[in-house]
């Protein structure tokens, strides 16, 4: 099975490719066949819009969209290398606190590679950008991305920008791209109210905050203006009954989709310095490999849970390689087996001249970036 994979790939990459892309394709009900929560803004709360689907407009709720699907796989396949299933080179930034030790990773930095976490760390004592692997990042440009691919292959799957420092830097767009939505969506109602079994009612002498001393102040006579003042009550503090008012209230649908594409155009733009042809065909094909193992790390499973309120329960789904004239041509892939082909793939490359890097380089905040993130995780502590 990995063998003829492999194979498949290098050919879905080659020069004269007659495939335009992989695509997988899910259908989802949500489970218990409740409502679902989609994702709230606030114009919205929702976001509602017209798609075409099976050939035809459909109203449609968004329920995750791409950057969120990005960080979903990259969380699985964090997960899945912690647990030794996967080989991938990390980055790894430790920070104690008060309330223990934080730990960042390169598959978590909002701007993978180009992450202000990463700039202002330092590795062994040397600030990153001016660390020995810092210094190879920074040579990493549209015609040659074989840093990434050794250091950081994410930035390239779901793209990058190094946006915040001096210059200009290329931009690397993501050929991996997935989302997921609600069909036929009818908006629902919610009423929260949180209830406190001695119903303790009453108020509070003083803007406080709840860990600290409080004088009960009952409702009645001079009192009772007072107590009446929303920020004086004790729900204030966590006591009492507690009306949210009308919540959104999410979503009834007919089903949920999720759409990916892996383009292997985006793919065949991606540069290799002077490396042969024959090793930028393993590199292409050892990207398009790690790609599905992160879909399949992060999909292939009975369910997908995406907030509360929104766990999906899979009906089917197809992966399919699209062909030059509309042909398809369906496949199916495992997880192991995804991940499989990857070691295959990165490891004849490797053999090739290109090596991509499995170890994990330790990085330290600097005193600056560690004091932000003490009173960050101080002041979450406190808004729990």
């Amino acid at each position: 099975m990995v063998a003829r994979v492999v194979e498949r790939l290098l050919a879905a990459v080659a020069e004269d490719r007659t495939d335009a892309g992989v695509a997988v394709h899910g259908v989802y009900r949500p489970a218990a066949d409740d409502k679902v929560m989609p994702p709230t803004f606030p114009e919205g709360p929702y976001l509602l819009e017209s798609r075409r689907v099976d050939g035809e407009a459909r109203a449609t709720v968004v329920l995750d969209q791409v950057p969120s699907q990005a960080n979903r796989i990259e969380e699985a396949l964090l997960v899945a290398r912690d647990k030794g299933r996967i080989e991938l080179p990390l980055f790894e930034l430790r920070a104690e606190t008060e309330r223990g030790p934080v730990r960042l990773t390169s598959l978590e930095f909002p701007h993978r590679y180009a992450d202000a976490y990463l700039r202002d760390s330092l590795v062994s004592g040397v600030r990153f950008d001016h660390s020995d692997v810092g210094q190879r990042l920074r040579e990493v440009s549209a015609e040659d991305v074989r840093p990434l691919f050794e250091r950081d292959p994410g930035s390239l799957i779901f793209g990058a920008w190094d946006s915040h420092r001096k210059g200009r830097w290329a931009k690397f767009a993501r050929f991996y791209a997935s989302s997921m939505f609600g069909l036929d969506p009818q908006e629902g109602e919610r009423r929260s109210m949180r209830k406190d079994p001695l119903n303790l009612s009453g108020g509070i002498d003083d803007k406080t905050r709840a860990e600290s001393d409080w004088k009960f102040i009952a409702v009645g006579d001079k009192a009772k203006d007072k107590a009446r003042d929303k920020d004086k009550k004790l729900s204030v503090i966590g006591h009492g009954h507690a009306l949210d008012g009308a919540p959104p209230g999410g979503m009834v649908i007919s089903e949920a989709r999720r759409d990916a594409w892996i383009s292997l155009g985006g793919l065949e733009r991606l540069r290799f310095g002077d490396v042969s042809d024959e090793v930028a065909q393993l590199a292409r094909a050892t990207l398009l490999a790690l790609a599905l193992a992160g879909d399949r790390l992060a999909f292939d499973r009975p369910s997908v849970w995406l907030r509360s309120g929104c766990d999906l329960v899979r009906v089917r789904e197809t992966l399919a390689f699209e062909r030059d004239g509309g042909e398809v041509e369906e496949f199916s892939l495992s997880a192991a087996d995804a991940v499989g082909v990857f070691h295959e793939l990165r490891d004849r490359t490797a053999e090739a001249g290109l090596v991509m890097a499995s170890d994990t380089i330790e990085v330290t905040p600097i005193p600056s970036l560690a004091e932000a993130i003490r009173h960050a995780v101080m002041a979450a502590a406190g808004e729990e």
